[in-house]
């Protein structure tokens, strides 16, 4: 299970000072290689410790077979073949700790958990067990109960880097980014090769906005363990919120090559293709997203929209259709579909999609627009002014929410009420288009010569389009005719 980068909690912790190592830490013995496996230490880390200290037990063959079981990678145990032993933990592993590791592998973390209270009530002063019950705790999401195992690892084995990379996390989720770069930094200064305590220091960098110094613990972490997709994929967020698009899109390209079943990976590579007008390479991550994940409603809602923007209002409708019957409290998409709706001249059943996003979203200045332009699509003037009047108190710098008032005011003969919304939408946005409606505007208030000049405006800017012309020479011929009666 990947931790869930880049995403927040709240919780406290405290950071204590980190007393020097007196003397050299002794072997790995069974329980503690076993409970670093349960705690999701990865192969490399563990090599990188059994190689560091050596091992307290033999390597037979009943070991070696209780060690797979418990999830030690076959590669790593024929590693540990030339390590120098001792026998001085003979006794072998722990049957439950073997069983506990094993549920975990499985994902089984309840199961795990219970074991896990048993083996610490019997040995509570184990730092290694509280190490991988604050790992089960953490894959639950218990984010307090994770703390407080993790602080009593620590309390009994502060020399271990990899405690304080695991608190450093947890005060990442804690939205606690000073002390999360403090711990990784305290890990990383008990053990400079530890590649998990250079990534979360650059999850912790990363929340407090300093996206350089992110990506180069992101590089760090990967010198130290290049095979790491997560760290890829945050390495990709780093870059793409620094604007550095194409290297975004490569790291997400190289966390998806070593996890191809990432789907976070492919549903955020197929977000930056969107953002880049990419649609088809979109939509080709999305499904394979959708096909990995098909639960996450997250997925669906960017597949549909893509396919909206796109144009393909066909696969759009389905997508949220198949969305809104999976997730009835899904609050995204209804935009969308009434986009879809609208291009198939369904108004009334966009009209009732935009509702249901104006409920959901009821300051959104974009929403009410919407709706109001529907609603004149229904010749329903009045509600459309209401519509229009609060898209514009919501976003009075919109001069398409200040047209389409001025043009509902138009449409209900309030022409003098109109005249100053088509000049706030000709303000914000000085088109030959804007010019022609206020000019429309003025000639059903009488003003000929104010009418004349807007339209003077827009074939000026626009010396191509004949519309323009035909009009100003039938209002000069208007303005003749009245100055002959």
């Amino acid at each position: 299970m990947h931790p869930q980068a880049l995403f927040f909690l709240l919780f406290t912790l405290s950071t204590v000072s980190v007393p020097a190592q007196q003397n050299d830490p002794p072997p790995v013995n069974c329980t503690q290689f076993i409970a670093w496996t349960a705690g999701g230490m990865s192969s490399q880390r563990l090599n990188r410790l059994v190689h560091q200290r050596g091992l307290a037990f033999p390597l037979d063959v009943p070991t070696s077979n209780s060690l797979l079981v418990a999830g030690v990678e076959p590669d790593l145990l024929q590693s540990l073949a030339t390590i120098a032993r001792s026998d001085r933990d003979a006794a072998g592993c722990p049957a439950p700790l073997v069983r506990a590791s094993e549920l975990v592998q499985q994902k089984k973390y309840r199961e795990a958990q219970l074991i896990l209270q048993t083996l610490i009530a019997l040995d509570p002063n184990d730092p290694a067990l509280h190490f991988a019950m604050g790992y089960v705790h953490q894959q639950q999401e218990d984010w307090d109960d994770a703390s407080d195992s993790y602080e009593a690892a620590r309390a009994l084995m502060p020399g271990l880097s990899d405690i304080h990379s695991r608190l450093a996390y947890l005060f990442y989720r804690s939205d606690d980014d000073s002390s999360a770069i403090a711990e990784a930094r305290t890990a990383l200064s008990i053990d400079p090769g530890n590649a998990e305590a250079y990534r979360f220091l650059g999850l912790g960098l990363y929340a407090s906005g300093k996206y350089p110094a992110a990506v180069h613990a992101f590089e760090q972490s990967l010198a130290r363990q290049p095979n790491n997709a997560d760290v890829y994929y945050d390495l990709g967020i780093t870059l793409r919120d620094q604007g550095e698009v194409d290297r975004a899109a490569a790291a997400y390209r190289k966390a998806i090559a070593l996890n191809p079943r990432f789907w976070e990976a492919h549903n955020n590579l197929g977000m930056l293709l969107h953002d880049l007008r990419s649609f088809d390479g979109a939509i080709a991550e999305y499904l394979e997203a959708k096909r990995l994940a098909p639960q996450e409603s997250v997925v669906r809602n960017n597949l549909g929209n893509t396919y909206c923007d796109k144009g393909d209002y066909d696969r759009a409708t389905t997508q949220f259709r198949e969305l809104f019957r999976m997730d009835s409290s899904w609050q995204s998409g209804h935009i969308c579909l009434a986009r879809a709706l609208m291009s198939k001249r369904d108004y009334e059943s966009a009209i009732g999609e935009l509702n249901l996003a104006i409920l959901q979203n009821p300051l959104s200045a974009d929403e009410h627009r919407y709706l109001g332009q529907a609603l004149l699509l229904v010749h329903r003037q009045p509600e459309a002014v209401r519509e229009l009047r609060l898209a514009v108190q919501l976003g009075p710098d919109s001069a398409l929410a200040h047209h389409y008032l001025a043009t509902a005011l138009f449409d209900g003969e309030d022409y003098a009420a109109a005249e100053p919304e088509f000049r706030h939408a000709l303000r914000l946005q000085p088109t030959a288009d804007n010019h022609y409606y206020l000019s429309a505007c003025l000639m059903n208030l009488g003003r000929y010569d104010a009418a004349l000049a807007e339209l003077e405006t827009a074939s000026r800017l626009e010396p191509a389009e004949s519309l323009y012309r035909t009009r100003k020479q039938e209002l000069i011929k208007l303005m003749k005719a009245s100055n002959l009666r």
